[in-house]
């Protein structure tokens, strides 16, 4: 069975690009928030969360960056914390057929919110 002819059939090239970033970056989003985190463990979160989203179909590159300044400030006399959208800056790659898109989580001081958004779209 051809599953893009099958069931992409209806949408452009374009849409299934942000189609793919866009459901991948809420599965990363609600499967990590609350997380269990520390300045000692915060690349190999990074890492994880990188590495698992890059399994996803048309995921060319995953970068995450946990911002060590709101993880400081969240940190409690147990010395962790829960991972918040607010400490997310996430950027996911997606590439279908010739086109790639970069959807991002990043915290917007001005709105007070982890907003996520397509960053930037382009084609070959």
């Amino acid at each position: 069975m051809d599953v893009d002819k099958e069931y992409f059939s209806n949408i452009t090239t374009r849409e299934r690009a942000i189609f793919e970033g866009a459901i991948s970056m809420g599965a990363l989003f609600h499967q990590f928030v609350g997380t269990p985190v520390n300045k000692n463990t915060k690349n190999s979160l990074e890492t994880s969360m990188e590495e698992s989203l890059k399994l996803q179909p048309a995921i060319d590159d995953v970068k995450v960056n946990i911002r060590f300044d709101k993880l400081e400030e969240s940190m409690t006399e147990f010395e962790y914390t829960s991972l918040t959208g607010d400490m997310l800056d996430v950027k996911i790659y997606t590439k279908v057929e010739n086109v790639t898109a970069i959807i991002r989580i990043e915290f917007i001081e001005e709105l007070n919110y982890p907003l996520m958004y397509v960053e930037d779209i382009a084609e070959d």
